[in-house]
């Protein structure tokens, strides 16, 4: 059966939850342990906002660290749940172990800047 034009397709924009998902995303850099005697710098942007837990939102980041050492290693993973600031802003934690390179790891700790759009 042919559609007509008078068939078009078309969506009600009252059911779309904007609000859900606001789109901020969060900058980070922090230095990884000394391993091997030397350090990387771990350092981004993470993705927008994944809602889930029972604490609030978290985000996904993934990179891949300074050449340093004559070598990178690459890094992911989801921050922590967002810790309140008293103006109203977050930030969150983050941590994890780099990828084996170069015969060792490293790991880092950090927490991100507050959120922007």
């Amino acid at each position: 059966m042919k559609k007509r034009k008078t068939d078009a397709h078309s969506h009600d924009i009252r059911f779309i939850r904007f609000a859900d998902l606001p789109g901020h995303i969060h900058s980070y850099s922090t230095r990884t342990s000394l391993d091997d005697g030397h350090r990387h710098q771990v350092r981004g942007r993470t993705s927008t906002p994944y809602q889930g837990t029972d604490d609030g939102h978290i985000h996904y980041y993934e990179g891949t660290t300074s050449y340093d050492d004559g070598h990178v290693h690459r890094f992911r993973g989801w921050t922590g749940p967002p810790i309140r600031l008293p103006d109203g802003g977050h930030y969150h934690g983050f941590s994890g172990q780099t990828s084996y390179d170069d015969g060792h790891t490293h790991r880092y700790r950090g927490a991100t800047g507050e959120g922007y759009l």
